[in-house]
């Protein structure tokens, strides 16, 4: 089976990805930052796979470590940075420009390193609903995923002529785990006309704007990852799945 390297390996959805494709036979590479050094080599052991760290903004890093992959088949872009919660107004700009290091470029360094080594396959940028519709109180976050829709449509077009499928995954209001906790909790911190102040009562609110009346599993990102890097999505390039439960 190909190989394919994770970013943001160590997060929920990262662990989700890795847990799926190991069970479908894939080789793995597993990446994160040096920061999450212990949970990428808890993973690794308990899903047999070669782990590496990088930070995604330091291209002579993510060069050497992609170097090392031959063949490299697939890349999962999943590394990413959430910043703050606040209104755009009152936003600090250092974290926004850290938000779009990690989330802009630091996904453009990883996609092109890897493509730079890919012979054909597939790339799979994970995106975010608040890229699709806005997110209050998340204007770097939401900026910052708008781009990489973006990036992914333009980057299929560049890198068809290499037979390498581009393809993002837009995921909604995810849980249980840090991720879902986090958004309930600093929501109802940052104060706004769109959630209580009680993060029992935002975790509420978010539910009620599903049409499915749930938040979605990691696990349910996952298979949808999974299909994009497999034969079956092999016409499918320069598309964004929303994984969303049918909210907008």
């Amino acid at each position: 089976m190909t190989t394919v390297l994770i970013t943001g390996a160590a997060g929920d959805i990262g662990t989700a990805i890795a847990d799926v494709l190991a069970e479908r036979g894939h080789r793995l590479v597993l990446a994160d930052h040096p920061d999450a050094a212990e949970p990428l080599e808890e993973l690794c052991r308990r899903l047999d796979a070669e782990g590496v760290s990088f930070d995604v903004t330091d291209e002579p890093a993510v060069a050497a470590a992609v170097g090392k992959l031959d063949p490299l088949g697939a890349l999962v872009n999943n590394a990413g940075y959430q910043g703050v919660f606040a209104p755009v107004d009152r936003y600090p700009l250092a974290d926004a420009r850290r938000v779009i290091e990690v989330n802009v470029l630091g996904v453009m360094t990883v996609l092109a390193v890897a493509a730079r080594a890919m012979t054909g396959g597939s790339i799979v940028n994970i995106a975010s609903m608040a890229g699709v519709s806005g997110a209050p109180n998340m204007p770097a976050y939401s900026a910052s995923k708008a781009a990489v829709i973006g990036l992914t449509k333009s980057a299929a077009k560049d890198l068809a002529p290499k037979g390498i499928r581009v393809n993002a995954v837009s995921p909604a209001f995810i849980g249980p785990g840090r991720m879902w906790e986090t958004q309930v909790t600093q929501q109802a911190a940052a104060g706004s006309q769109y959630y209580s102040a009680d993060p029992e009562a935002v975790a509420e609110q978010m539910i009620g704007m599903v049409p499915l009346r749930r938040h979605g599993s990691v696990y349910e990102v996952a298979t949808v990852v999974a299909f994009l890097l497999s034969d079956d999505a092999s016409y499918l390039t320069g598309v964004n799945i929303e994984v969303s439960g049918g909210s907008a």
